[in-house]
């Protein structure tokens, strides 16, 4: 298949979208598929610089979102480009501007266009006008104008599904889970963070993979270590990423004179990220803004265990607590974090080996291209047969 992804968000870039759009371009075209991503410019990204299958469209940075972009052009080059390439399916990763484009090119080219709904927009309302000028119902409205006569939307979790549902979109919708590359957070590597950081061997280490923003609620990491530190001492809470809440962060640990214990190691290179969850003894998050948890699936590929805010998609993944554990309140998150950090070091069960195995093929990139082109011919089939029954009737 010729398969022509529209995104406001890509590489260089780091995101939880831009990853997931980069395993499932891999993963299609290790398959043989021929996949084409038509994005915005990036100052990181030289104008002259020859990307291949890669298209980008002038653009600025997006109001009070300023490391995101947006198009300001480039729907006639985008249609021209998508003619050429003489594509077969238009797969949307975005509500903005590069997804009107794509929609809109998709429609032209008389072609089915899917759409991935990776945002829970309405817990980042603050990021305009410090939510006094949208509110949910324009979340509601806007997902449903974009989500109009789309052959199909893609789901990466059952919270987005029922958030979809609750909206009232009538598209064909299928849950999809983002998968990665399994045997990239398999590598062995001769990083050692404990030895980067001055630490000794054998020092506890929690990892936060995350955007610094305020809804991953990061602060609550932070507030709930002198309650871990009073039992574990040595303890260390690693936090890895950037982003607007990095001074706020960085002041509250100031403030609670925790300089020592917390640790930021800034934005980090996705594809040196897998060192830093093989150093660690267990990740842990508190946000509640995750529509597909993908630093969770990471962790989990890594092999270390998993302590998260509970929600229908957590106690899911999570469906065993040799992967993980879930937390209501901070006393629940401090109890999980130092009952793994208490459990003695040993050899994997026969049964945890194969829990194991089984939830990596649930979450690998070859089962996430897999579902996705099935969904692709789903579509494709049922965007035809409309098509010949318009033209029957019309005839």
């Amino acid at each position: 298949m010729n398969i022509g992804i529209f995104t406001d968000t890509y590489f260089p870039q780091v995101s939880g979208v831009a990853t997931s759009i980069k395993t499932l371009k891999n993963q299609l075209e290790k398959n043989g598929h021929q996949v084409y991503i038509f994005t915005t410019t990036d100052p990181q990204v030289n104008r002259e610089t020859n990307e291949k299958n890669i298209f980008r469209f002038s653009s600025i940075p997006f109001i009070s979102f300023t490391d995101r972009r947006i198009a300001v052009r480039g729907m006639f080059q985008a249609y021209q480009i998508a003619k050429k390439l003489n594509l077969d399916i238009i797969h949307t990763q975005t509500e903005f501007s590069m997804g009107i484009i794509g929609k809109v090119v998709a429609k032209f080219l008389r072609i089915p266009c899917v759409h991935t709904y990776h945002t829970m927009y309405e817990d980042y309302l603050h990021y305009v006008a410090k939510g006094k000028l949208l509110k949910p119902v324009h979340v509601k409205e806007a997902t449903l104008a974009f989500c109009h006569n789309m052959s199909g939307v893609v789901a990466p979790s059952k919270k987005v599904l029922d958030t979809l549902v609750r909206y009232g979109v009538k598209s064909p919708i299928r849950i999809i889970p983002t998968g990665i590359n399994i045997d990239k957070f398999n590598t062995v590597s001769s990083f050692d963070l404990r030895k980067k950081l001055g630490l000794s061997p054998d020092t506890p280490i929690l990892l936060s993979v995350s955007r610094l923003a305020y809804e991953k609620n990061i602060s609550e990491l932070i507030d709930a270590m002198p309650t871990i530190l009073a039992q574990k001492p040595d303890a260390h809470l690693v936090i890895v990423g950037d982003g607007p809440a990095r001074d706020d962060l960085k002041h509250q640990v100031d403030q609670m004179k925790l300089n020592e214990q917390v640790r930021f190691m800034g934005e980090v290179d996705n594809d040196d990220v897998y060192k830093y969850y093989h150093d660690a003894n267990v990740f842990v998050s508190t946000s509640n803004s995750e529509s597909q948890g993908l630093t969770y699936i990471e962790a989990m590929a890594a092999g270390i265990k998993v302590v998260v805010a509970s929600s229908p998609y957590t106690e899911d993944l999570l469906s065993s607590k040799d992967l993980g554990m879930t937390f209501v309140d901070e006393q629940g998150y401090v109890k999980n974090v130092l009952d793994y950090l208490n459990m003695p070091k040993h050899s994997r069960t026969p049964e945890e080996i194969s829990l194991r195995n089984s939830k990596l093929h649930e979450i690998s990139s070859e089962n996430f291209a897999i579902r996705i082109v099935d969904f692709y011919k789903n579509c494709q089939m049922e965007y035809n047969e409309e098509i010949d029954k318009n033209s029957g009737v019309s005839n």
